[in-house]
This record gives structure tokens, C-alpha cells and sequence, in this order.
């Protein structure tokens, strides 16, 4: 059994070893193409973490209310960049009807959209938020100094300004802000409050922002009547699918939407936790797709590594002829040359999971480093496929011309040239 093992590995192990850098250039495809899957999957699992995470701590007692249609497990049309304006401001106003929705905790309303500022002669595009007063109490958030929106300037078209912590640096620097007049878009703004520096949270970068009256947004700024999105927080012991149930007739009831099956809404209700399975539905779907293309490139390496072994094959014909001649059979070509293929694979698989387990911990090191709190992960199933996948490959690209190499005749291979 031991001069086997030795005949069956040892010999094709010093057989590589004798042509180093075709070896290693031979399992560069595996290696590239085993790390990248690697990558892209910690990667995946540490966005989609910090990405449900954060959804998750704006707590699980919201509800989201968007414009358009959208089945269960898909995302809102209006997230996927249509248009739709079926949501307006005396929606909102409805549903903050406590006699209508009686666990509303608070709620909110917003429409968005992309302005420059100008202050002397600084100037800076940043994202605007045209809100309602309550949005801190559904959203989060805190002012450093100055205050926030009140009920009065929401509605009564006030052009007052709070900037995030970023576009106040960005515009006035170590300056005093609050009580300075700014024009946005060419309209002229009073600064009435600072918010605390709070990074990005989803999707979305709170620092880069600026909130202003939702009418003032609306009428002055954008020139619409419809609302992007509104948000309801339900309150600790209240009921979230009857508050959906309350907000789903109001919206019916005023949209003139007579089937209450649902089927003819022009609007989607969902709570947290739909909310937060359909983002993991979504980043699951991207995050394998972009594995399944990093592992094209383990396609690419087998064939390399099938047309390094029939060089190789070529190189050794009469060693063939040599072995067939003194009883090697056709079976324990093969295996000769399978497992030279596999000893490749193999260990380019395991140098590829080396690479690719540290490229992913120094990219979750930077992130960090960057101030997002990102998770470094590495899942034992994906190390395992990258192992099983690459063994694979060497049988199946190997066994080609491990076959052809079984298939020289003893005295011709001898007196090949």
C-alpha cells in the first residue's frame, strides 16, 4: 500500500516540482478564479450584514408606505427609479388622523432630491429632503445645535434649512451656521439647525443631507404634489398588522380603490420585517450571481490546466511507452496523470482560499477603518465548494488526456521522437 501511495502521488508531486513555473502559472487561473468567489462572498455576507443591520435599527415596530403596486416578494416600483405619484401630502395628513390610526406612534412624510448650496462663495451638491416635523421621532437622528423643522414651517411654505453634519462642513467649515442665509437652488434659505454626524444608515448617507419643509419642497423646490415615501412607527404595545390594515382602507378609501383584496392598490404597505426579508432576498440573489461569475474564471482554468497536460503528455511519450512496457495498464495511466491534474487544482484551491480569506479580512479592516461597522465573514460552505470545485475541475479537465495518454501504443511511444 505505501509503495502505491508513493507511486500514485509522490512521483506526479516531483513532477510538478521539476517545472515550478509552468506548475504555478498552470493553477493561476484556479487561484484567481477559487479567491474571487471567496471575496465576493465575505464580501456579500459583510455588505448585506451591515446593510440589514442598520435597516433593522431603526426599528422593528415601522411601517413603510410607497407609491405603486408591488407583489410580496419584489421591491417597490418606486425604488427601481419609476416615477409614481399616486402618495400626496393629504395622504399623509390622513393617516396621522389619530382617530383613524389610533397605535400611530408618530409618522412622516418626505420627498427628495439633488441641490447645490451656496454660501459667499462656497458652493456644494448635496441630496435635500423635503420632510414633515416629525421625521426625527420616526427616522432617528439628533440636532447638535440649533432645532429642527416645526409643524408651522411644514406646512405654511417657510424657507428654513437643517443641514447635515457633512454639507455644514462642507459649506461653512469651522463657521458659525445657524441664523446665515444660504440660497439653495438660487432661493434663499435660513439656517435654523445642525445635525450630529450619524454615517449612512442603509442606503442612505445622513451626514450628505439637508431637510427642509415638505411643502416648501414640494411647491418652491420641485415643483410636484406627490410624496416619495412615508413612514409610520407604531407604538410599542400597538398592533402593526392592524395598523396596516388601517392605513391600507384610508388609502383605498381615498384613492376611490373600491376591491379590498389588494389587487387594485397603487400603493405598498409593509412592516420592518418584510421590509428587512426582501432586502435579504434581494442581496442573497446579488451576492450569488456575483459568485457565479467570479467561478466562470475556474472555467477558464481548467482549460488551461487540460491544455498544460496535454503538453505534458507530449513531453513524455516514451516515459508512457516505458511504463506500458514493463505493466503499466491503461487504468494506472490514467490515474497517473488524473492525479497530477488534481495535485494542481488542489493546491491552487487552497491557495486561493488562503488569498481570498485575507484579501476579505484587510477589505473589512478598511471598511472599518472608513467608520462603517462591517463584519468580517467567512462561511465553511464556501471554503468547502472552493475545495470540492476545484477537485473537480482536475478530473474533469484531466481526464482527456489522461485518456489519450493510455491510448499510445508501448512501441510506438518508444520510438517516438
Amino acid at each position: 500500500m505505501l509503495i502505491d501511495f508513493h507511486r500514485a502521488v509522490l512521483n506526479p508531486i516531483k513532477t510538478l516540482a521539476k517545472n515550478k513555473s509552468r506548475s504555478f502559472l498552470t493553477m493561476l487561473g484556479i487561484i484567481i478564479g477559487v479567491g474571487s468567489v471567496i471575496l465576493i462572498m465575505s464580501l456579500g455576507a459583510g455588505a448585506q450584514s451591515l446593510i440589514l443591520d442598520q435597516v433593522a435599527s431603526l426599528g422593528t415596530n415601522l411601517i413603510s408606505i410607497t407609491p405603486g403596486k408591488s407583489e410580496k416578494n419584489e421591491p417597490p416600483s418606486s425604488v427601481m427609479g419609476i416615477l409614481i405619484t399616486t402618495l400626496t401630502y393629504e395622504d399623509y395628513q390622513a393617516i396621522i388622523n389619530p382617530s383613524r390610526v389610533p397605535d400611530r406612534a408618530a409618522a412622516t412624510a418626505w420627498v427628495s432630491g439633488n441641490v447645490e448650496l451656496n454660501w459667499r462663495n462656497n458652493s456644494y451638491s448635496v441630496n435635500m429632503s423635503g420632510t414633515t416635523a416629525s421625521y426625527l421621532a420616526v427616522q432617528g437622528g439628533e440636532v447638535s445645535s440649533g432645532r429642527f423643522i416645526s409643524e408651522e414651517e411644514e406646512s405654511n411654505l417657510s424657507r428654513v434649512v437643517v443641514l447635515g453634519y457633512t454639507a455644514k462642513q462642507e459649506l461653512f467649515g469651522d463657521s458659525e451656521a445657524l441664523g446665515q442665509k444660504i440660497k439653495i437652488n438660487k432661493q434663499v434659505f435660513e439656517v435654523i439647525g445642525v445635525m450630529k454626524e450619524r454615517g449612512s444608515v442603509g442606503f442612505q448617507n445622513y451626514d450628505d443631507l439637508i431637510f427642509i419643509p415638505i411643502r416648501t419642497a414640494q411647491r418652491l423646490m420641485l415643483g410636484i404634489n406627490h410624496v416619495n415615501f412615508m413612514a409610520v412607527k407604531v407604538k410599542p404595545e400597538g398592533d402593526i398588522s392592524g395598523t396596516i390594515s388601517e392605513i391600507s382602507s384610508i388609502l383605498r378609501e381615498r384613492h376611490d380603490i373600491e376591491d379590498k383584496s389588494g389587487l387594485s392598490d397603487d400603493f405598498t404597505v409593509r412592516d420592518a420585517a418584510q421590509a428587512v426579508d426582501l432586502l435579504r432576498s434581494i442581496t442573497d440573489g446579488l451576492r450569488y450571481f456575483l459568485a457565479v461569475m467570479a467561478a466562470l474564471s475556474l472555467l477558464v482554468g481548467g482549460i488551461g490546466i487540460m491544455n498544460i497536460m496535454f503538453i505534458s503528455v507530449n513531453e513524455r511519450v516514451r516515459e508512457i511507452g516505458l511504463r506500458k512496457a514493463v505493466g503499466a495498464k491503461n487504468i494506472n495511466i490514467i490515474w497517473q496523470f488524473l492525479i497530477e491534474s488534481m495535485i494542481l487544482t488542489i493546491i491552487g484551491g487552497i491557495i486561493g482560499i488562503i488569498g481570498g480569506v485575507l484579501l476579505s479580512y484587510i477589505a473589512s479592516v478598511v471598511i472599518n477603518f472608513l467608520g462603517y461597522n462591517w463584519s468580517f465573514k467567512i462561511y465553511f460552505s464556501s471554503v468547502a465548494l472552493a475545495v470540492t470545485t476545484s477537485a473537480l475541475i482536475g478530473l474533469v479537465f484531466g481526464y482527456y488526456p489522461a485518456r489519450r495518454a493510455s491510448r499510445l501504443s508501448p512501441v510506438e511511444a518508444l520510438t517516438y521522437e
